[in-house]
């Protein structure tokens, strides 16, 4: 009599899921449903489902957020709604001039506080960048690349603010001048600087990290002044 086949391990379930939100099946509006109602879907308990998920965790696939949800891009701000009316005000350069006094510091921070697991899994984001074809991958890349530097700074009120400052550039009008003024030699140069700081990050130079971090911000700040300004 042949026996029963073995259930699937963590891993193989994880890249079952894995496949499932690349192909968007079990998403809602970028989030994955309940616990319960995925555990059920996969036929196994809540607790074995949350092993699994730490492991889409720690490749970058999903990101976790208490009283939120689990969602497969960064989650929005928590006040997201409200700062629409202030992204309509403001200028790409007064955005460009916010990031400057935060994301070195993050990147500073990132730099000494980032686990071991962090350290190897933003290698793999920072790859991402340089391998993306067109203008929406980079975009995706890009964003993820940013905030993993606000999560590994390791402090819920910067990551805060840095998600307010994400909800703001993901308004439609940050996107129509990077769509006229990103060319592929721009994307390579950004792609490269992407490198040169997830270098200091992973390597725990925080000085160094906080100047790349600078000189990545002044060349986004110089190519957004080429396009005309955002109505």
């Amino acid at each position: 009599m042949t026996p029963p086949p073995a259930p699937p391990s963590d891993t193989e379930i994880a890249a079952r899921l894995r496949r499932e939100i690349a192909e968007g099946a079990p998403l809602k509006n970028g989030r994955l449903p309940p616990e319960r109602e995925l555990a059920q879907r996969h036929g196994i308990s809540r607790a074995r489902l949350r092993r699994v998920l730490d492991l889409l965790a720690a490749d970058g696939t999903i990101f976790r957020r208490r009283g939120q949800g689990t969602f497969v891009l960064p989650p929005p701000a928590t006040d997201a709604a409200r700062l629409k009316p202030l992204a309509r005000r403001v200028t790409p350069a007064e955005v460009i001039e916010v990031r400057l006094s935060l994301e070195p510091r993050l990147a500073a921070l990132a730099a000494t506080r980032a686990t071991p697991q962090e350290r190897t899994q933003f290698a793999q984001i920072a790859a991402a960048t340089q391998s993306a074809e067109d203008q929406r991958s980079y975009d995706a890349a890009d964003d993820i690349f940013h905030y993993k530097i606000a999560e590994m700074a390791h402090n819920a009120l910067f990551l805060t603010m840095y998600e307010a400052i994400r909800s703001v550039r993901q308004e439609a009008s940050w996107i129509r001048p990077r769509a006229e003024t990103y060319s592929g030699a721009v994307f390579e140069m950004l792609a490269q600087q992407h490198q040169a700081l997830a270098s200091a990050i992973i390597e725990g130079d925080e000085t160094r990290a906080a100047e790349a971090m600078k000189t990545h911000l002044h060349s986004v700040s110089e190519t957004l002044s080429r396009a005309d300004p955002a109505p």
